[in-house]
């Protein structure tokens, strides 16, 4: 707690399995990554990603923050640029993330969109964001607005159609964001600093809950019955022998 000087010790609650009954749970931490949308030295939505950093980490939670400096612009390189490469095994690795932009022209930054463009809504048979859970913040340098979480939340979840990930109910807006830090970097106590504890305490809470479930939660009758549609198809053209075609296809 040495790290965390804002937090009140005696009323933090660590979340855990046992706390939300789950019975038969993965007993490695909750891997969280977390992406922020700003290049600037003094990026205040790198600040509030890092504090949510330290937040999750107090929880038990592994973290990885990905640095967008140098990620190129989309299909201006192969996917195998060592940038995009980082950025899509990492979202692989996550059972969780964070997403936090600056407001620009009341929408997300280019930055941001570019890193959310670089990630494949499916490649080969996997999908990279499907069943992660998904917290959504944003940093104002004006008065206060929900554009940017709006926004994100419509990425997470409206394009989750595609994407699907878990968008928590909870969010965080921060404005005037220069005047929440210190010259250390450090998010002041306030309100605001509350609010980004709950929504990583929520985020902490729902990955537990969801990650062992992810597969099943996201399993669709009009997928399934697709593949059985596939499957007969290629076995009336001759594709695939019936010995190939497993024995709960029908399921």
């Amino acid at each position: 707690m040495n790290d965390l000087p804002n937090i009140s010790a005696d009323t933090l609650d660590t979340p855990d399995s046992g706390k939300l009954g789950l019975s038969h749970a993965a007993d490695h931490p909750p891997r969280i990554l977390i992406l922020y949308g700003s290049l600037r030295p003094q990026s205040f939505s790198r600040k509030l990603a890092l504090e949510a950093e330290r937040i999750l980490r107090q929880f038990g939670a592994e973290t990885r923050v990905f640095d967008p400096l140098d990620l190129p612009m989309l299909d201006s390189v192969p996917a195998s640029h060592p940038k995009v490469r980082e950025l899509r095994e990492l979202s692989l690795w996550s059972e969780g993330q964070v997403w936090v932009s600056p407001e620009r022209h009341g929408a997300v930054t280019g930055v941001f969109k570019n890193q959310i463009d670089w990630l494949p809504l499916e490649e080969g048979s996997v999908r990279p964001t499907q069943g992660r859970t998904l917290a959504v913040m944003q940093v104002c340098g004006g008065s206060q607005s929900f554009n940017v979480v709006n926004a994100l939340r419509l990425l997470g979840r409206l394009l989750g159609r595609w994407m699907r990930m878990v968008t928590i109910p909870n969010q965080s807006s921060v404005p005037k964001a220069w005047e929440e830090f210190d010259d250390a970097g450090r998010m002041r106590p306030s309100p605001y600093y509350d609010r980004m504890v709950d929504v990583m305490e929520e985020l902490f809470k729902f990955t537990l809950m969801i990650r062992d479930r992810s597969d099943y939660l996201v399993d669709r009758y009009s997928e399934r019955k697709g593949s059985v549609e596939a499957r007969a198809l290629s076995l009336a053209a001759g594709v695939v022998s019936s010995a190939q075609i497993p024995a709960n296809a029908d399921e």
